[in-house]
């Protein structure tokens, strides 16, 4: 399961001590020559270990990453800037590897460096604990204030992809604390994997939100070996693509599901907008909206909310277009407005997931989003993070 369900891929664990208790650094490679692509946070405070990843991308094809958990490296300076590439040439050395083939991911508390005196012993153990069988380790390693490892597999004919993930808090669209190694022995020539990750971290990872923080760290990264077998085609590609979508999407799903404090997941669809980017902007205003959020914890319909939050969609230095005469809006699969006028039904919000959708009448832009409440743990959790 996980990153090992592909050919030619093992993986490792192992505490190295930069957390209290468990295991806390990762190491996952390819056995075989692979080609792979990243994509990073948008947040112009970024991490020391997205910096020497994305210089490393420039300059070769990854082989192998190094995870630690509890540390991320950000707002370090110079010094966490050598320390990530001092990790990248330590992993490369026990691996018989180049630097630049190895990628670093760091997630932790913000503006503390890495321990290399306990991360160089670390990754003599993790390298010589790789395995087949490492994938589930590694998942539990890069874990911070998640309460369970997050996994995803999907098979095509002659491939398969698997992915691991952690994100809990800090997790909203361009990525957010959130880290993602997706792994596939389908066969990529270099330079191919990013025309596939790009549109399918758009429409998975890039459409969460849990608390509408944007961190310094986000990195999903993916690695191909052509370990599996298969032949290429259109129909090939096709499945591909589909298999990657299904990992990623999964996994962001997981994601949200498991948000700080989170106890109710909700659905938005919008729909008939001008056009696809202002569907987003929409559907992410309504995801990141602190009212709305508060009010799926609470249960409570309230749908104006979500109309509100729907008219004031930030766009393009103005607002997404929306003409309230036109909108129509389901709640839990209950029609509370049509053609800007209430219903007067009131829809129950039972169990643990909603759906909202909304429609707005004025093209054929669409967007989804997946978002949770805004719970009392949200805080307690985030009041506690570093005591």
């Amino acid at each position: 399961m996980s990153v090992t369900a592909a050919k030619g891929f093992v993986a490792g664990a192992v505490h190295s001590g930069l957390r209290r208790s468990g295991p806390d650094l990762a190491l996952v490679r390819s056995l075989m020559p692979a080609t792979g692509a990243a994509m990073f946070t948008v947040n112009r405070v970024q991490a020391a270990p997205v910096t020497v990843s994305k210089e490393h991308l420039e300059l070769a094809e990854p082989q192998a990453i190094v995870v630690n958990s509890g540390v991320a490296n950000a707002a370090t300076g110079v010094r966490g800037e050598l320390g990530a590439r001092a990790t990248a040439a330590e992993a490369a050395r026990l691996l018989g590897l180049d630097a630049e083939e190895v990628l670093v991911l760091s997630t932790g508390v913000i503006g503390k460096r890495l321990a290399l005196d306990k991360i160089m012993p670390a990754l003599r153990h993790a390298a010589s604990s790789l395995s087949d069988e490492g994938g589930p380790a590694a998942a539990e390693a890069i874990l911070t204030t998640d309460t369970h490892a997050k996994q995803a597999v999907a098979q095509g004919p002659g491939f398969a992809v698997g992915g691991m993930a952690k994100g809990s808090g800090m997790i909203h669209p361009n990525l957010a604390t959130m880290l993602a190694v997706v792994t596939t022995d389908f066969p990529l020539e270099p330079g191919e994997a990013a025309d596939f990750l790009r549109p399918t971290v758009d429409e998975s990872f890039n459409a969460i939100s849990v608390d509408g923080e944007c961190s310094t760290n986000d990195t999903v990264v993916v690695l191909s070996n052509g370990a599996g077998g298969a032949k290429r085609s259109a129909a090939a590609d096709e499945a591909f693509a589909d298999a990657l979508h299904a990992v990623c999407a999964d996994l962001a799903g997981q994601i949200v599901a498991d948000g700080e404090g989170a106890t109710f997941l909700a659905e938005i669809s919008v729909s008939g907008a001008a056009s696809d980017p202002e569907a987003k902007a929409i559907a992410r205003r309504i995801a990141t909206s602190p009212l709305v959020k508060t009010a799926l914890f609470g249960r409570d319909a309230n749908w104006g909310r979500v109309l509100a939050a729907a008219g004031s969609a930030p766009f393009n230095g103005g607002y997404a277009q929306l003409d309230p005469a036109r909108v129509t809006l389901d709640l839990a699969g209950v029609r509370v407005l049509e053609a800007g006028a209430p219903s007067d039904v009131e829809p129950e919000l039972g169990g643990s997931r909603c759906t909202i959708a909304l429609d707005l009448a004025l093209g054929d832009g669409s967007a989804d989003y997946l978002t949770s409440d805004l719970s009392y743990d949200y805080v307690r959790i985030n009041a506690d993070y570093r005591s």
